[in-house]
């Protein structure tokens, strides 16, 4: 009983010593951003922007919306 416990334990032991080992990490190249990804970007944060507005203006006379 004692031989198969060790022998567990010593699996269990070459099974966590593996993980630990670091594997190398995928390199991958920066890609730029495109023109019609950045008009995108900034549409989105014009429309945020104009949502954000309309909804104080709906409220008028009341604390802003932070």
């Amino acid at each position: 009983m004692t031989n198969g416990f060790e022998s567990l334990i010593q699996t269990i032991k070459s099974k966590v010593k593996a993980l630990k080992k670091k594997k190398p990490k995928k390199v991958y190249m920066k890609m730029d951003k495109t023109n019609s990804v950045r008009v995108e970007i900034r549409s989105r944060q014009a429309r945020k922007l104009i949502d954000k507005t309309l909804q104080a203006a709906d409220r008028p006379g009341k604390r802003p919306i932070p």
